[in-house]
Formats: C-alpha cells, structure tokens, sequence
C-alpha cells in the first residue's frame, strides 16, 4: 500500500470520525457517564451499543447542544419509557392540571392502633 493511500484512507477515517461525533448520540456520550438514568446500569466499550439517546420531549429534533433534551437509557427502558409515552398519548393521562398524579388518600393503616388493641 502506497504511502499516498494510506494517508488518504486515514484522513478520510478522520472526518468520518469527526462528522459523526457532531451527531446528538456521541455529543450525549461525551457529556453523560455511560449509565443508564432509569436501572442504572453501567456501560463499557463492549456493550455501548446497548445504551442508547433518549429525547426527553419527545423532539428528536430537538438537540441543544448542552445535552438539556437527552438522557441516556439501556435499551429496555427506553422501549419502556416510549410504551408509556405512547399509552399516554393514546389513552390520556390522569395528571390534574398542576402536571402531578392524583394524590392517593386511602390510608390503609389510618385505625391501626385501635386494631391492633387486645380486647
């Protein structure tokens, strides 16, 4: 091989390189450890391909470059947190109008003491 070649091989590799880091899954991998958000799960280099870019709104072309929009998530959470979301959409949330769930007011253990009383 040429020493011509070999350096055109090599710079084109180059820019490959840097062409794909401006993507928002490298820039994320850069900015966050390589854990899960969600299981916590820690990622190396033998199975990143596993840890994927959550967009948080939804937005994938929403991508600031500091990162505001992503979360990295394992493959299965991710599936899990796009199943909510599509249940969400398609059958309506319970949240009030603040954006919060329904507080729950049952209290199970409200006469405990006057139960556990021996007669």
């Amino acid at each position: 091989m040429s020493d011509n070649k070999a350096y055109h091989i090599i710079a084109e590799a180059r820019r490959y390189k840097e062409e794909r880091e401006k993507g928002y899954r490298e820039q994320a991998l850069k900015l966050y450890p390589w854990i899960c958000g969600r299981c916590s799960r820690e990622f190396d280099h033998k199975n990143l391909r596993e840890l994927t870019v959550h967009h948080v709104n939804h937005d994938h072309d929403h991508n600031p470059p500091d990162g505001s929009n992503w979360e990295l998530l394992c493959l299965y959470c991710h599936d899990n947190e796009h199943q909510r979301f599509e249940e969400h959409v398609r059958y309506g949330g319970k949240a009030t109008s603040a954006g919060k769930a329904p507080v729950a007011t049952f209290n199970p253990f409200a006469d405990l003491k006057n139960l556990m009383k021996k007669d």
